[in-house]
């Protein structure tokens, strides 16, 4: 088994520019850029929140926006023809699960994303990826390490 080229490469985004770098970094692993599935997971919405209780929120609503979102962002670090997903539940295990129903070869991980402590080993997504991923994880070591 070669290493390269590889046929479907995920990469899990929260729109930070290390997710920014993992998409750049994930496309050097692949022939065709549709290869690289970028995927983003909306936390689910608590029933009783008001935007749910008023009616101005939904899931359908969430995606559209939260694709559009995708969709600029990629643009702005100039990374077309890629694969856009968007999936709704526990980042961790969705990109997971992700990963398994696609046969993803490797998934591409910035360590840190927009949340938690910058001294923190590793990020907790990043944590939950390796602990219920099937496939080969890659984590990226922070440009900004001391």
């Amino acid at each position: 088994m070669s290493w390269l080229p590889k046929k479907t490469v995920l990469v899990p985004t929260d729109f930070s520019e290390p997710s920014a770098d993992a998409v750049h970094t994930a496309l050097e692993l692949v022939e065709c850029g549709a290869d690289v599935h970028v995927l983003h997971v909306l936390q689910p919405i608590e029933h009783n929140a008001p935007e749910v209780l008023f009616g101005d929120l939904d899931d359908d609503t969430r995606r559209d926006k939260a694709g559009q979102f995708l969709a600029d962002f990629l643009k702005r670090h100039g990374i077309n023809g890629v694969t856009r997903i968007i999936r709704i539940g526990d980042p961790g295990l969705a990109v997971a699960e992700y990963a398994a129903e696609n046969n993803a070869d490797l998934i591409v991980i910035p360590s840190h994303g927009h949340h938690g402590l910058r001294r923190i080993l590793l990020g907790s997504v990043a944590e939950r990826i390796i602990r219920h991923a099937e496939c080969p994880t890659l984590i990226l070591r922070r440009k900004d390490h001391d």
